[in-house]
């Protein structure tokens, strides 16, 4: 594989590391601390492309590839995680499958201004009951003539307290268990859809998450997105490229945690000599050095295989496995070497490793992609 940056990408990525660098990290600590969702930051990657990186320039994006896509997360969550998770949504979860399997009416209304962040998207798979088993949701859609009425749970989903459309995925023929889920496009605006409080949650805190009711809820069928019965290859399909902006947002943390640490270490001084010299602390930077380089390789070739087109759910869960799991590794380190600065929230480090303990668990935990791996070693 060439690892060979274009101009083009290595422009999006010194673009982000530059924003990221004056219009995040300032004011991630306050964002954490207040629940505040970053409205003027992510008006701004609206306003950069960055809402919408894959999407071809017709449908409002910024027409570039996913390895572009993949620096830009690593870069934005290296600033904030929580903003990360934001613009991964948006263009991994939400804007990709419209692109992909929606009508040029539903990507006109539910696409383009989504992909200019001009509105924002979420991605309703998850319920009470049903989380890695998505065969097992209660939620369901019933067609009534020229309407399909929702009723149902979601929860744990990110934006939505401030999304505009909902991409939520029901039952539509119980019997035919994960073949008879369908997905749809819900403006929030719809009758019978309501949103619980905002999750109060240990890490990735400036991105909002709640649970979204469905009571009755009417939308047009035109808003079916695909035909009956693919919502469970829509939503399998989309959570495969959605790994990859999940590993580039634990890349970005690690990174964050990892310079911190070395700034801290080449500071800090016991017994006379700054910590640097010190073997245990020598070890410990590289192994958080080579974890990281390694996952970036990781999350780079699942991008690139998703550019050429090809199948890539093994890359995708490799690289979202090892990032995430790495990413808890690399700031757990960042801690132990900033001592008991670590543990208090004057310092950073203790944020990203708050942010990094969730990308084990959404968008597939580290079991499912264990179970996706193991599936394409098995297959041959």
């Amino acid at each position: 594989m060439d690892i060979q940056l274009t101009e083009e990408q290595r422009q999006v990525r010194d673009l982000c590391r530059e924003f990221a660098d004056r219009e995040l990290k300032p004011h991630a600590r306050r964002w954490d601390r207040d629940h505040e969702f970053p409205a003027a930051a992510v008006k701004q990657l609206g306003e950069m492309g960055l809402m919408g990186v894959a999407v071809p320039a017709e449908w409002g994006g910024a027409g570039m590839d996913n390895v572009s896509y993949a620096l830009a997360m690593e870069e934005i969550s290296r600033g904030c995680a929580g903003t990360g998770v934001i613009m991964s949504v948006s263009n991994s979860l939400y804007c990709d499958p419209v692109l992909k399997y929606g009508s040029d009416a539903q990507r006109k209304e539910f696409l383009e201004p989504y992909a200019r962040g001009e509105k924002l998207g979420c991605f309703a798979l998850t319920e009470p009951m049903s989380g890695s088993d998505a065969a097992e949701m209660r939620t369901v859609a019933v067609r009534r003539g020229d309407e399909y009425v929702l009723d149902g749970t979601k929860n744990f989903i990110t934006n939505g307290p401030q999304a505009d459309a909902v991409l939520v995925f029901a039952m539509t023929d119980k019997a035919k268990r994960h073949k008879g889920i369908s997905a749809f496009l819900v403006p929030t605006d719809a009758r019978g859809f309501s949103r619980g409080k905002p999750d109060d949650k240990v890490g990735i805190r400036a991105s909002g998450s709640c649970s979204l009711f469905f009571e009755g809820c009417a939308i047009p069928a035109r808003h079916r997105l695909g035909e009956e019965g693919d919502g469970f290859k829509i939503a399998m399909g989309t959570l495969d490229g959605g790994r990859i902006g999940i590993a580039g947002q634990a890349l970005g943390i690690a990174v964050a945690a990892f310079e911190e640490a070395v700034a801290y270490a080449k500071e800090r001084k016991a017994f006379g000599q700054p910590i640097t010299q010190f073997q245990a602390i020598q070890f410990m930077l590289a192994d958080m050095a080579t974890e990281i380089d390694a996952a970036r390789l990781l999350v780079l070739r699942a991008a690139s295989a998703k550019d050429r087109g090809v199948r890539h759910s093994a890359e995708s869960a490799m690289a979202k496995l090892f990032a995430s799991e790495m990413s808890e590794r690399v700031t757990s380190k960042a801690i132990q070497i900033h001592g008991g600065y670590g543990y208090v929230k004057e310092f950073d480090v203790e944020r990203h490793w708050r942010d990094s303990r969730i990308t084990e668990i959404y968008e597939g935990t580290s079991e499912i992609q264990r179970l996706v791996i193991s599936a394409s070693v098995l297959k041959g």
